[in-house]
């Protein structure tokens, strides 16, 4: 079986992968899974503005989040979790507008850098830790 090699080509394309995923489910910017979809049906506009279309991507960005988050869960445990949560009572901050609306946007875009850091880092630990220590590694059952 091969190793995976973690390079620093790989980990800025892990990188980059999980900062398209965070932006695309949510930015402030309003260009967004969330506003294209799930802010109509909360401004009235009815689940009848939900098409097909709008249904794949959802489903698409379902996955990546659940692929992402499995390897994070697996690799980071507790930890990864918690900075995870972090990055999501930021959120919460800002939109329950606890955080002063004038710096909402810059503290956003600093949230979600450190959610798609953190996935990326839980994208790569299993393999970092198989290059410190050789190819032992807990993430493999059996």
């Amino acid at each position: 079986m091969q190793v995976e090699r973690l390079t620093p080509r790989g980990m800025i394309v892990r990188f980059l992968t999980a900062l398209l995923l965070v932006y695309a489910t949510f930015n402030p910017e309003g260009i967004s899974f969330f506003h294209w979809t799930l802010a109509p049906i909360v401004r009235g506009e009815g689940i009848g503005s939900v098409g097909s279309l709008k249904v794949v991507a959802g489903i698409l960005l379902l996955i990546g989040w659940l692929v992402f988050l499995r390897a994070s869960r697996r690799s980071l445990g507790i930890l990864g979790a918690g900075l995870v949560l972090g990055g999501a009572i930021v959120w919460l901050l800002i939109g329950s507008r606890v955080v002063p609306p004038g710096s909402a946007r810059a503290v956003t875009h600093i949230a979600l850098v450190i959610v798609s850091l953190v996935l990326t880092i839980g994208g790569s630990w299993s393999a970092a830790t198989r290059r410190i220590t050789g190819p032992a590694d807990t993430d493999r059952v059996g």
